[in-house]
């Protein structure tokens, strides 16, 4: 496995940055303070320079043997006008650069000299300024890029605690991790952490219950399977390699049959119940019961042609859930009437308050002794009255259903003289 190259911490990429950023600035005030040196220093020579005033000695003679007019006074007054009007400039003398200015004498007929300053002293000057400036960058880059790194380390230290806290989860969750104080940004990432921990545990949980339930319906149903699959098997064996009559092959038959039948039923109540147990909150969609147990009554009227089916029930009650269990409750419940009960008449009753949903399945048949009301609503579970070729999940399907919807079912007597089944749902809408 080729090693992962690792990254810059987040602690070195502030005091690179800090450095940085002290580095573009400092850059820049240093720039513009050489230019500012550089041309304040030119101007305060220039201005030395526009200074200077130059004048002969009381005692110097000046000839004055030059008649006005003549063609030398008006070539140095020429000459003077020039001079006095011509700006410092930079020359070579010798070789060397030098700021001069010609300056005309006082007390002459317009005599000039030319006056200079070599810039080998400017340069020298601002040369230094610079490796002074220079030294104070580099200093002050170090001390920034100290501050980022001491500073960082403190902004990143809940980070640090909360990665080694995160590093020992293992299979099995630990404890809440450690409260993380610190930047706004490491307390959201903490607070993150936890619900995301928070939600696997619970998804862990739910695994974990959703394993020992398959472990304990698999053992269930192979039970509940063996003993009709077990008859299939012996009435085979008859079939294949005893001679019988046209009478009891027709009655071996008939056993295979309703066998056949129930196995079927089993598998299909044990698929609903798989169903089940994969299904959450998450899968409720919005419906309208009233909807939903309209067409169980047109269906069950059709499927139980001796039955009447009634419905008593408000317009329209909205809600959330499963409509495809919700309407497997009902079903359950008219065809638990009709075939264990003998029921000929089932009235389905919904009702609703503030907080609650009631669904309300009557019938006049035989009923469900009160011993037996809490017990049928087992898996498998069978009352005396069932009949032969029942899976037993009929009643188990219905109470989980009513779980799934954080609600209850009970059976109770029924005012039509049979038995009541009552649900108690929340209401969600």
């Amino acid at each position: 496995m080729i090693p992962r190259r690792r990254s810059l911490s987040l602690r070195a990429r502030v005091a690179l940055v800090s450095a940085l950023a002290a580095t573009i600035v400092i850059a820049a005030i240093g720039v513009a303070f050489v230019v500012f040196l550089r041309v304040n220093s030119s101007e305060q020579l220039d201005r030395t320079l526009d200074s200077v005033s130059l004048s002969v000695a009381a005692d110097t003679a000046v000839p004055t043997d030059v008649p006005a007019g003549s063609p030398e006074i008006a070539a140095l007054d020429r000459y003077s006008a020039a001079a006095v009007s011509e700006p410092v400039r930079t020359t070579m003398i010798d070789g060397a650069a030098v700021r001069a200015k010609d300056v005309t004498i006082a007390g002459t007929l317009g005599q000039v000299i030319a006056v200079s300053v070599p810039e080998d002293a400017l340069g020298r000057a601002i040369r230094e300024q610079q490796w002074q400036v220079a030294g104070a960058a580099v200093v002050a880059i170090a001390v920034a890029a100290g501050l980022g790194w001491l500073l960082a380390g403190r902004a990143v230290r809940p980070l640090q605690r909360l990665a080694a806290a995160t590093h020992d989860v293992r299979d099995d969750l630990p404890s809440p991790l450690p409260h993380i104080r610190g930047s706004r940004e490491a307390e959201d990432l903490a607070e993150a952490i936890t619900l995301m921990l928070d939600r696997i545990s619970k998804a862990q949980n739910r695994t974990r219950s959703a394993l020992g339930s398959a472990r304990d319906f698999a053992a269930v149903s192979a039970h509940e399977l063996r003993t009709p699959l077990t008859s299939m098997r012996t009435d085979l064996e008859v079939l294949a390699t005893m001679p019988l009559s046209d009478a009891q092959r027709t009655e071996i038959l008939a056993e295979l049959r309703a066998t056949e039948r129930q196995i079927e039923a089993t598998l299909t109540d044990l698929e609903s119940l798989a169903v089940g147990e994969l299904s959450d909150v998450a899968d409720h969609e919005d419906l309208d019961l009233v909807e939903v147990a309209d067409r169980c009554v047109q269906e069950s009227t059709r499927r139980l042609p001796g039955v009447v089916v009634e419905l008593d029930a408000p317009p329209t009650l909205p809600m959330r859930g499963l409509p495809s269990g919700l309407r497997m409750v009902l079903e359950n419940a008219v065809t638990n009437a009709a075939r264990h009960g003998l029921a000929d008449r089932v009235e389905i009753g919904i009702g609703r308050d503030s907080r609650r949903i009631t669904v309300t399945i009557d019938d006049n048949g035989i009923g469900v002794p009160e011993h037996e009301r809490t017990t049928v609503f087992d898996r498998f579970a069978r009352g005396s009255s069932a009949h032969p070729d029942g899976s037993g999940l009929g009643l188990a399907l219905i109470a989980q259903q009513a779980s799934l919807h954080g609600g209850t079912a009970e059976l109770t007597d029924s005012p039509l003289g049979g038995t009541r089944l009552r649900l108690e749902l929340p209401r969600t809408v």
